[in-house]
């Protein structure tokens, strides 16, 4: 069975990760997903953007998958924006060994609490300094405790013996207590760990889960115990192992922080922490869960058997009305066919009312005269005086005669009968064909919607994967390209960047360019320790150049010089002012004359995505066969990055042109110097 929550030993994991990811970061905004779903996204210094989802009575972890916030947030979200939005996380605890996880938060109103309770239904509660409560997800009156605005929180009472206060007496008194309980439904009371991990200790310990705990030995009892206690170490040690666990169709069937015995046979799939295994996990399952229930083959399947239940009516009525068709037009031919017969029967009634006869003296004389069987009397099975009607009987066939009608009018009458059921016959066929064919297209839906229900989720999940946000490389906060033989090459993009860049990470070994221009970025090519090529060196001199300020100026071509990152100080010589960003150079300069400003732009198309590379022209053409070539011009701005981006499209085969209409501008414009230039057609 998929897992449905957490347990209190991932709620110690997952804390545990959480205290040194999240503590000391700022909440810059928190957004609401559904009714039990909060995003808090938090910054923290030196770190990128940190997501941390809340689910109440769920799941808790940080997520690197960016979802689409509703556009009006729910009021409980605005209230916790009040409250929290710019606070700082000083700390995140996790209540005992319970599913509750309490988050600390540096206010301006003071310190404030939001605890997210994981058990049962959950719920997310918003505490002020003095414990007051000042928001809730669910505000409710319980027997043991209430979460309503203003009186104090409550945790509430404990779900099993904290299991590391328990020593081995207590256990063993607590199991033989239950009696005849299995021992593993005992093991996740009393403990309150939950039937994964009650099972997984009696799997270490050797002991049947289903024996009754009054039959459990001595030995057994210290087996659990012994179990219970590795586990326990495992815990507080936190030597994880992250593991999702694999169903045999390959979905996901739980998240672990550790290997389990229980899944010794089942398919892992491990993670480096358990924050981004309970991510994969429960935004995978969450997402499938949502596209199936999207596909409401419940409805479907209840309007076709409403469909079949109508059609067995109609089906029913439409024999019925043939039926009744055929019996009346059968009437009509048998009053024609016995007209003599018929005619003087009604005559012996007409007549017996021409004289004044009573009707019971009539009818004793014909009950007579059929005794006698005699004809037409004979024929008559009943006399419905009221109603001036007799019923006769014709070769099995019964059908009454109007004595106010004449005999032929009767016949008429049958006749105009067995027409109108006709008719009904027709459309009532009309409506079962109508209803058959809405019901063949409810049954084509149904099969459609069986087949989605393995591909929406396919398809939910490659949405996903555009959603996940991709870890940022230290260097792409600068401009930066690879050399044609793989020398990553970094530039400064300011002032800022530029002592970044060279104090934070320009390596001893490794090669600093500049123009000898002013204003112009250093760029850092990083060796590794390797002696970076006269290739990499001439490509990375190439991309200073064409960042300094001769390509704002039009200049062809600049002087550049290389330096070791030890040949560049803050202090220059006795009385010069060494700017911010700037460096005072001593020793010997590489020096790499007139050095031709142009640059190219390409495009990589893999997997589906174009994705835009950038750099000097034989880096760039060593990487992708379609790009083109830029130099200094006097075109500028969006005007200039439309054609740079028109003429980029027109170099791809159709059909990745035709999934490449959506891309912006903004994607070429770092490639650009000074969003200015020229694009140019000989390329060589």
């Amino acid at each position: 069975m998929r897992k449905k929550e957490f347990s209190s030993f991932d709620v110690a994991v997952v804390v545990h990760e959480l205290k040194e990811a999240i503590a000391n970061s700022r909440v810059s905004n928190i957004y609401q997903f559904d009714a039990k779903t909060l995003l808090l996204k938090l910054h923290k210094t030196g770190c990128p953007p940190l997501r941390l989802v809340m689910e109440a009575g769920r799941r808790l972890h940080l997520t690197a998958y960016a979802l689409e916030p509703p556009r009006v947030p729910p009021t409980f979200c605005m209230a916790l924006r009040k409250y929290l939005r710019g606070a700082w996380i000083a700390k995140v605890k996790q209540y005992e060994f319970e599913r509750i996880v309490t988050l600390y938060f540096n206010t301006k109103m003071g310190v404030m609490r939001l605890i997210l309770e994981l058990f049962g239904e959950g719920n997310l509660i918003l505490a002020g300094e003095k414990g007051e409560i000042l928001q809730a997800l669910t505000f409710k009156r319980m027997r043991d405790r209430n979460i309503i605005r203003h009186e104090i929180f409550q945790f509430p009472p404990s779900s099993g013996k904290n299991p590391f206060k328990v020593i081995g007496e207590e256990l063993a008194r607590a199991l033989k207590g239950f009696e005849d309980v299995e021992v593993v439904r005992a093991m996740a009371r009393f403990l309150g760990v939950g039937g994964v991990y009650a099972e997984e200790i009696l799997l270490k310990a050797e002991v049947e889960k289903t024996k009754q705990c009054r039959d459990l030995t001595d030995s057994e009892v210290g087996a659990i115990f012994d179990g219970l206690q590795g586990l326990l170490s495992t815990v507080s040690s936190f030597k994880t192992e992250p593991n999702v666990v694999l169903a045999e169709d390959g979905s996901f069937l739980d998240v672990v922080p550790f290997k389990l015995e229980r899944y010794g046979s089942f398919q892992l799939q491990s993670y480096s922490s358990f924050n981004e295994a309970l991510d994969e996990f429960y935004l995978k399952v969450t997402a499938a869960e949502k596209a199936v229930a999207s596909i409401e083959v419940d409805m479907l399947e209840q309007e076709a058997r409403r469909l079949k239940r109508v059609i067995a009516g109609q089906e029913q009525a439409l024999r019925e009305d043939e039926a009744k068709a055929e019996r009346n037009r059968c009437i009509g031919d048998f009053i024609y066919a016995h007209s003599s017969e018929l005619q003087s029967l009604l005559n012996k009634f007409t007549e017996a009312k021409r004289v004044g006869k009573d009707w019971k003296t009539l009818l004793s004389e014909v009950l007579a005269a059929k005794e006698a069987g005699r004809t037409p009397e004979v024929l008559i099975e009943s006399f419905d005086a009221r109603n001036l009607a007799i019923s006769v009987c014709i070769d099995d066939l019964r059908f009454s005669l109007n004595l106010r009608r004449t005999l032929f009018e009767n016949a008429a009458k049958y006749f105009e009968r067995g027409k109108k059921a006709k008719q009904k016959f027709a459309g009532a066929l009309t409506a079962l064909e109508e209803s058959r064919r809405k019901l063949s297209e409810i049954e084509q839906s149904v099969r459609e919607a069986e087949a989605l229900k393995t591909v929406r989720p396919m398809e939910v999940m490659k949405e996903l994967v555009k959603r996940k946000v991709k870890r940022k490389e230290w260097y792409e906060k600068f401009r930066w390209f690879r050399s044609s033989d793989g020398f990553l090459a970094v530039a400064g993009k300011d002032a800022v960047s530029n002592e970044v860049l060279v104090k934070k990470y320009a390596g001893l070994n490794d090669a600093v360019f500049h123009a000898d221009v002013s204003g112009a970025p250093f760029v850092v090519i990083k060796t590794e320790g390797i002696t970076p090529s006269e290739q990499a060196l001439r490509e990375t001199g190439e991309f200073a150049a064409a960042f300094s300020r001769a390509w704002r100026e039009g200049a062809g071509s600049a002087d550049v010089y290389w330096v070791k990152p030890s040949q560049l100080s803050k202090s220059g010589p006795s009385g010069e002012y060494v700017p911010h960003g700037a460096f005072a150079v001593s020793g010997k300069r590489n020096w790499m004359r007139s050095v031709p400003l142009k640059l190219a732009i390409g495009i990589v198309y893999e997997d589906g995505e174009i994705r835009f590379v950038g750099g000097p022209l034989s880096a760039v053409k060593a990487k992708t066969k379609v790009y083109i070539a830029i130099v200094p011009g006097d075109l500028k701005g969006k005007e200039f990055l439309k054609q740079v981006l028109r003429t980029l499209m027109l170099k791809l085969p159709k059909e990745q042109r035709e999934k490449a209409g959506k891309t912006s501008i903004e994607q070429v414009r770092e490639f650009v110097p000074y969003t200015k230039g020229r694009v140019v057609k000989d390329i060589s």
